[in-house]
């Protein structure tokens, strides 16, 4: 096959010029997708106390996503959902849209860690994948749901060799794949960086993240959930009645026998929860949108998501009113996991990806950038979701998705009302759900782990991929990272 001229790896290594940051300058510091929704009043926040038969603490993609199963499951199980700004407001609408069927991070990271038990995680993804489709045509949540698949882009000519053994790998579990020579990824999306590509059309879609987490929100009301933001919750504590738990809030108490928590990368109130948890912060840019010229000079007439194959990756992908989500590369862990409004800017990383864009795209030039934003990945040491236990059992949590979480949450939150609930399912004997990842070291220890951790996968990128001492070391304690 004729992979055209191998080139080098195409990211500069010079800062990003004047132009570059020129690009975003006037960019709206905010989630483009949530300020793309229409605007509504939020849900009162709680005041006084309450019962309820199951509490949610967090309103983005898992805790909704629980709060509707717990309703199908029984209409009159009293649901209330406790959520400290708005719902959606975390990583449910600050991700790329790229909602992946896969439980495990990819095919390759769950035949690292859970090879026997990857066909039942693979059976249930595909079964997660088309009920959520059937979800939102039963809730008539519309999030702009695309099945165009994903392009996983070489760069760099190590890369190529890669890609027919991704082609075999994901072919063995019934993916509709395709390896296209360099000719044939440009003919699909117009970058001179492209040297090959694998266009995988099994159980990848696009959606408005921004819009499926308020889509939920919406069912999750006409279920009857009620929902209560701008309520954080300070505390929990063994009821003094019977045999439930109290939530302390800044303006009321709910006691309930059953908590589901779901929390992501924000701290979490069971603290043993948090020695599993690194809060990384992912950055993304959004373009204002393409002319008809400038979408021409692009082609992406079948409008795949795409990643490319570093370990310092761009994810990017179009929307549905013409313009380009461009992210990744830089993932940002500050000492201590800080999370916060403050960290939602990140001026250099921002102009990497201002420099990233325009080096994949040249013919884009003059194009400006009309948001800019962030937001923490609840990162753990085997890339995918995790549960915990904890107050007896009447406290469950699903937590470290790292990244890939716009499809798996729907697995997590279901599995994760059926450990609350005592419901023995095919899911729950797994080995991947009753395990915990290992976890990561406390701090300063941590921050200096992570920190060598990316400066040696910047390395390995530069030396044609090499995993040097370090890393190698990592891969046997199944501690493997990449962005």
């Amino acid at each position: 096959m004729n992979y055209g001229v191998p080139l080098p790896s195409p990211w500069p290594q010079t800062e990003p010029t004047p132009a570059h940051r020129a690009a975003y300058a006037d960019a709206e510091p905010s989630s483009y997708w949530l300020d793309s929704l229409p605007g509504r009043a939020p849900h009162e926040p709680l005041t006084g106390p309450t019962d309820a038969d199951l509490c949610i603490i967090g309103g983005g993609y898992t805790g909704l996503w629980a709060a509707l199963a717990a309703k199908q499951d029984d209409p009159a199980r009293d649901v209330v959902l406790l959520e400290a700004t708005r719902c959606g407001n975390g990583a449910s609408g600050r991700n790329g849209g790229f909602l992946e069927a896969s439980l495990t991070h990819g095919l390759a990271n769950g035949l690292s860690r859970f090879a026997d038990e990857i066909d039942q995680l693979e059976s249930l993804a595909r079964e997660n994948f088309d009920g959520l489709r059937q979800d939102l045509t039963d809730h008539g949540i519309d999030c702009e749901y695309e099945t165009t698949g994903v392009l996983t882009v070489a760069l760099d000519p190590r890369e190529l060799e890669d890609l027919p053994e991704e082609v075999e790998l994901v072919r063995r579990f019934g993916h509709d794949v395709e390896l296209l020579d360099a000719e044939s990824t440009r003919a699909e999306v117009n970058s001179p960086t492209y040297l090959g590509a694998v266009w995988d059309r099994t159980g990848s879609a696009l959606v408005h993240p921004g819009r499926l987490a308020d889509g939920l929100r919406a069912a999750a009301e006409r279920q009857g959930v009620r929902i209560h933001e701008l309520t954080p919750v300070r505390g929990i504590h063994h009821g003094s009645r019977g045999a439930g738990l109290t939530l302390i809030t800044e303006g009321g108490v709910v006691t309930a026998p059953k908590v589901l928590m779901a929390t992501s990368a924000y701290p979490p109130l069971v603290p043993a929860a948090g020695r599993y948890i690194a809060p990384v912060y992912d950055y993304a840019l959004m373009t204002e949108p393409l002319s008809d010229g400038q979408q021409r000079a692009i082609g992406w007439r079948h409008r795949q998501g795409i990643s490319d194959m570093g370990n310092q990756f761009h994810y990017y992908r179009p929307t549905a009113d013409g313009r380009i989500l461009y992210g990744g590369y830089d993932a940002v862990y500050r000492r201590g996991g800080d999370v916060g409004p403050h960290r939602d800017t990140d001026d250099p990383t921002f102009g990497k990806l201002s420099q990233h864009f325009f080096t994949t795209f040249p013919q884009l030039e003059g194009l400006r950038f009309s948001h800019r934003w962030g937001g923490a990945i609840d990162t753990c040491s085997r890339f995918s979701v995790f549960f915990g236990r904890a107050h007896r059992g009447r406290l469950v949590y699903a937590l470290g998705y790292t990244g890939l979480g716009v499809g798996a949450t729907r697995f997590g939150a279901r599995v994760a009302l059926d450990l609350l609930d005592g419901r023995a399912t095919q899911a729950t004997q797994l080995k991947m759900v009753r395990r915990r990842p290992l976890p990561f070291p406390p701090e300063p220890v941590r921050s200096a782990v992570i920190q060598l951790t990316r400066n040696r996968l910047a390395a390995a990128d530069r030396n044609d991929g090499r995993r040097g001492l370090w890393l190698r070391t990592l891969d046997r304690l199944g501690l493997g990272f990449d962005s």
